[in-house]
């Protein structure tokens, strides 16, 4: 008798608006997680937990928002509507000027801010707009990068490391190198051993123009070695 009675409150309150709340936020958790998984992927700063607690955070403050206006008259967008500049100050929170050209988190930024979008729509009632909101979202983010990649339209920042008997000898070198395909160092260090000097440094360009650097570093005499540390992401 006491679990047909809990299974009645249960089917009562699962038909009425706190059975479509939750529902409402279970579906801007999957939804927001996602589009977080694919970011968790990439080893983006804001990954799986973040983009799902936004999305059903958006949910929530959008539901809020209707109710608590249901109950006590008022504005029913009044909550709803602070999301927006909330949700800017995370996104900028995540934008970092590392250097005069290298800038960070953009991508992160607008991601946070549409998943955001996400989760109002969700918290709004809107169902089909949401899904197909978040299939187009992780099509832009799996294919366009793909396609900024294959076709170099996007400029990469990749660090390399050299190694020469002479710290002057060796900086020479490389800006001789950078110049057939007008690149300049950037973030230079500079390590002394016993055995030689370390140089690395990082350079901006297209795939290609990063493949010929790197070629021609290992064709030069002038070092011991010459590696590629790989790419910085700048999104």
């Amino acid at each position: 008798m006491f679990a047909h009675h809990i299974y009645e409150i249960l089917q009562r309150e699962m038909g009425s608006v706190v059975g479509v709340s939750l529902v409402r936020l279970v579906l801007a958790g999957i939804l927001g997680g996602l589009i977080g998984l694919e970011r968790q992927l990439k080893h983006r700063p804001a990954g799986l937990r973040t983009n799902l607690f936004i999305c059903m955070g958006a949910a929530m403050f959008t539901l809020l928002s209707d109710e608590l206006a249901a109950e006590h008259i008022g504005d029913h967008t009044r909550i709803a509507a602070q999301i927006i500049p909330g949700i800017g100050f995370i996104g900028a929170g995540s934008i970092l000027h590392a250097r005069d050209k290298l800038v960070t988190g953009l991508t992160t930024a607008a991601t946070i801010f549409v998943v955001a979008s996400v989760g109002m729509a969700v918290g709004g009632g809107l169902y089909v707009t949401s899904v197909f909101a978040t299939g187009v979202i992780l099509l832009c983010l799996f294919l366009l990068g793909r396609a900024e990649e294959a076709f170099g339209l996007k400029l990469r920042v990749h660090v390399y490391e050299v190694a020469g008997h002479n710290a002057d000898e060796i900086t020479a070198e490389v800006n001789r190198i950078l110049e057939s395909v007008h690149g300049m160092m950037d973030n230079v260090q500079v390590a002394t051993t016993k055995q030689h000097v370390r140089l690395q440094f990082a350079m901006e360009g297209t795939r290609q123009g990063q493949a010929q650097v790197l070629e021609a570093l290992k064709q030069s005499s002038v070092f011991e070695s010459a590696t590629a540390l790989g790419p910085v992401y700048t999104e």
